[in-house]
């Protein structure tokens, strides 16, 4: 059984009893080997597991200054104490002989030297020997750039591995201690005093809440798919409970403390209030320099675009993709890509950074094919966006491009059921932006209703086209809503992006009929002439095989209605962006 304290903390001017659950203890090296029972030109691209991820893991505590590799020192376990007497460690791997060099800080909760528990790093995508063992689970490798004239600072956080005290998940406290480490980080005697911060997913996550402190000399980031809003994006993405995915990091944790559990909060606190707003980053402190990457198909999406739109940076850039995180993170033009980055804003080198399009996008179409890549804009949602409706037809199962007069409705089994509207193209259509479905329901059987959106492409014959992630198909743009959780932030929400406000229940009475703005995340994907947009709609998640433990607390039974026509005004609102040129036959988008 794991052990749980609880302890009040202040967040904001608000006491909360926080829950903290006992991280696993450092445990010896695992025995494990990366090729072990594989072909020898095997090449690690089909294996779909986080277990050689190297999670959580924890090396002995061992302090020594050693040469990693060929020209590369390592200074190991180094303490830095913080504003409050804690002291935690960090690896500093830096280019043997150099000084007046800029600091790559990764900052996460994941153990600063996980590929010491491995012969060999399985990272899902890339393939075995790509990433040195020296890197950080998803963060900058040492291996690379200290041989390009850059130190790299793994850092175990506040009650991580040996580091003292307790882990805070993404909160004000996890701020405010990277401010206290890049200002330490500055001052050696090998640093030019300018700091940066790399890594995605949890890696980039931490940047966003650092940047926000605003430590004078952390010159840029570069948070590469990063989740903003913990409560909203996460644990409970249109109200509907995903603890189970949470649970799952938080018990990966190792440290000689506890760690902030997040998803016991969440069944203590199910309502955005104090604690969870202080996991939100303050974007308007972040001034600095951003490169930040978004995958239009896994969850980090909307936060790295509600980062790139929300912070104040008047330098900042977006890049969005197809492919999975891994991969784009550790591939030769990300890398490229980067060391441009850093060199402008860590080295001063006017490498013509600046003439980078502020937004790249590319536009999906099938499969592994995409229709463009790192198109060119200037904003992101674009300026030339023209939004449409299109309506719900419950008794065509159709969607329609006029309004619907005649009432009509339709219902599925709510636990395992599910029903799709259809519309086919008469001329290509390109949908880039945020999309938002408005549908009018009711519960038979139930107080309640979640619902899981998917936004799919079907070819002229009405067979599904997915696009490809790893290899897998993705099930397709998404949104999700529990009925109840449907009232609206009026300060947050556009008519393009509708915000919940998740402040209370509004339990559904027998019969009542509600309209719901369900929020579908940020798309990008082109439908050729003949081809069909789908709205499917169900009470679960529909998706197989895929290796990321997600999983919802659910509340449906019965069956769920939607209604149409006349005044159930349930619509499909989608962003479509006209060509920048037509001449005759020939379109240039």
């Amino acid at each position: 059984m794991v052990e749980k304290i609880r302890k009040k903390e202040l967040f904001g001017n608000v006491e909360i009893e926080g829950i903290y659950r006992e991280t696993r203890r450092p445990a010896p090296q695992a025995d494990k080997k990366a090729k072990e029972g594989k072909e020898e030109n095997w090449d690690g691209l089909e294996e779909k597991s986080l277990e050689g991820a190297g999670h959580g893991f924890c090396s002995p505590f061992n302090q020594r200054t050693y040469l990693a590799e060929d020209g590369i020192l390592c200074e190991q376990d180094v303490p830095v104490t913080l504003r409050d007497g804690i002291i935690i460690y960090t690896d500093i791997y830096r280019p043997v002989g150099q000084t007046g060099i800029p600091a790559i800080v990764a900052w996460s909760y994941f153990g600063k030297r996980p590929g010491d528990g491995f012969d060999e790093w399985q990272i899902i995508g890339v393939p075995p020997g790509t990433v040195s063992r020296m890197a950080k689970f998803e963060a900058p490798d040492p291996a690379y750039w200290c041989r390009h004239g850059y130190a790299v600072a793994n850092v175990d956080p506040r009650g991580v591995g040996h580091s003292q005290g307790n882990v805070n998940m993404f909160g004000t406290q996890d701020g405010r201690d990277g401010y206290d480490f890049i200002e330490w980080i500055a001052t050696q005697h090998w640093c030019n005093g300018k700091v940066g911060m790399g890594g995605n997913s949890g890696v980039a996550m931490t940047q966003w809440r650092i940047a926000a402190e605003q430590p004078p000399h952390l010159a840029c980031i570069a948070p590469w798919e990063g989740t903003g809003d913990l409560y909203r994006e996460s644990l409970y993405e249109g109200g509907i409970p995903a603890l189970g995915f949470n649970d799952f990091i938080v018990g990966s944790l190792t440290g000689t403390g506890y760690v902030d559990d997040t998803a016991a909060m969440a069944m203590e606190h199910p309502f955005l209030d104090a604690y969870w707003e202080d996991k939100i980053p303050k974007w308007r402190n972040i001034r600095i320099p951003v490169s930040t990457t978004v995958c239009w198909n896994h969850f980090h999406l909307r936060g790295s675009i509600e980062g790139f739109r929300r912070i104040r940076s008047t330098k900042k850039w977006l890049r969005a993709h197809r492919e999975f995180e891994w991969p784009d993170t550790f591939g030769t033009s990300g890398i490229l890509d980067l060391k441009l980055f850093y060199d402008r804003y860590l080295k001063d080198i006017r490498n013509g950074w600046e003439l980078t399009p502020r937004v790249r996008l590319e536009v999906m179409d099938a499969y592994e094919y995409d229709f463009q890549t790192n198109r060119a804009e200037r904003e992101f949602p674009l300026a030339r966006t023209q939004y449409r409706k299109l309506y719900v037809d419950a008794a065509k199962g159709a969607l329609s491009l006029v309004p619907v007069t005649v009432e009509s409705k339709i219902s599925y089994e709510a636990e395992e059921g599910s029903t799709t509207f259809d519309i086919q193209f008469e001329e290509d259509t390109e949908i880039t932006g945020f999309m938002k479905l408005r549908l009018w329901v009711d519960a038979v059987g139930n107080d309640d209703m979640d619902l899981f959106i998917a936004i799919r492409k079907l070819d002229e014959q009405g067979n599904w086209l997915p696009v490809n992630v790893l290899g897998e198909p993705h099930p397709g743009a998404w949104g999700k809503m529990r009925v109840s959780r449907r009232e609206l932030d009026e300060k947050l929400s556009t008519d393009f992006q509708p915000v919940q406000a998740h402040r209370r229940d509004q339990k559904l009475k027998p019969g009542e009929i509600v309209p719901v703005d369900i929020e579908i995340w940020p798309h990008s994907r082109i439908w050729h002439k003949g081809q069909q947009l789908r709205v499917l709609v169900s009470g679960h998640y529909i998706r197989e095989g895929w290796f990321e433990p997600f999983s919802w607390e659910l509340n449906n039974k019965g069956r769920h209605v939607i209604h149409s026509g006349g005044k159930y005004d349930s619509y499909l609102q989608v962003p479509v962006i006209p060509p920048r040129y037509r001449a005759g036959d020939y379109v240039y988008r």
